[in-house]
């Protein structure tokens, strides 16, 4: 019996066999590839930089205070000293000459020998120099750059004189290779 089942099975199967597909390569004739192109965003940093003139605080520069008491005292002691010198109108000139010399001579001892440093009038104290003039600031900003990006070709082939469209990830030349099935039409 068991024998008898497996030729009964076998003969089944090799009546099956003429039923099924074949497949088998070939190769058709591209006539056109086009490629499918997207625009795809890419965000990018884009900066730049400029000089911006410095205040005179921020660069380190800080006008020294100055004691004007000394200025004065010095001033009246030159005034007495010049007045006791010299008589008549002569006396007056003395006392005023007395007076400037005493109110530079008591401005240099009160303010530790300072130089003025005004800036108003074009003079500077040359320690004050060596500060940059400008600041560089860069700024940024988040600009969209769009990119074009080919994502595959549509291909149009021929194929024994019929035309067919495929999409293909890749550029397939000259010429495209098929997988073609073949089965019969069993009704």
């Amino acid at each position: 019996m068991k024998l008898h089942t497996a030729l009964i099975l076998c003969s089944l199967g090799a009546t099956a066999l003429p039923s099924q597909a074949a497949q088998f390569e070939e190769y058709g004739r591209v006539i056109r590839a086009q490629p499918r192109v997207e625009q795809i965003r890419q965000p990018r940093e884009e900066c730049r930089t400029e000089y911006v003139p410095v205040p005179h605080q921020q660069r380190g520069y800080q006008q020294p205070q100055r004691n004007a008491g000394g200025a004065i005292l010095g001033a009246i002691a030159g005034g007495v000293i010049g007045n006791q010198v010299g008589g008549g109108s002569g006396r007056a000139a003395a006392t005023a000459i007395g007076a400037v010399a005493g109110a530079m001579a008591g401005d240099r001892i009160s303010n530790n020998g300072q130089p003025v440093d005004d800036r108003r009038y074009g003079r500077q104290d040359e320690r004050y120099n060596d500060y940059p003039q400008e600041q560089a600031i860069r700024q940024c900003r988040t600009v969209d750059a769009w990119e074009s990006r080919t994502t595959g070709y549509d291909v149009t082939y021929d194929y024994r004189g019929r035309s067919y469209t495929t999409f293909t990830q890749r550029d397939p030349g000259e010429r495209i290779r098929l997988r073609v099935t073949v089965e019969p039409d069993v009704y």
